[in-house]
């Protein structure tokens, strides 16, 4: 597994989103959501994708990997 950094609270955050909001918004439960926080979970490509979608935010600021 790659390793990465998810900034991904900060820009849910920033979208004023909470967990919950989100995790329904990307069709996920909201233990994924703290899990990809965590940097424990490595998203799908679309899953990647339809976050920074949700939270307006490039997805290579979201996840950056090593």
């Amino acid at each position: 597994m790659a390793n990465f950094t998810c900034n991904l609270k900060k820009y849910r955050q920033l979208a004023d989103m909470t967990q919950e909001d989100l995790s329904a918004r990307v069709n996920v439960r909201r233990e994924s959501i703290v899990r990809l926080e965590a940097g424990k979970y490595n998203p799908s490509l679309k899953l990647a994708v339809d976050i920074a979608r949700a939270v307006n935010a490039p997805i290579e600021d979201i996840f950056v990997f090593d």
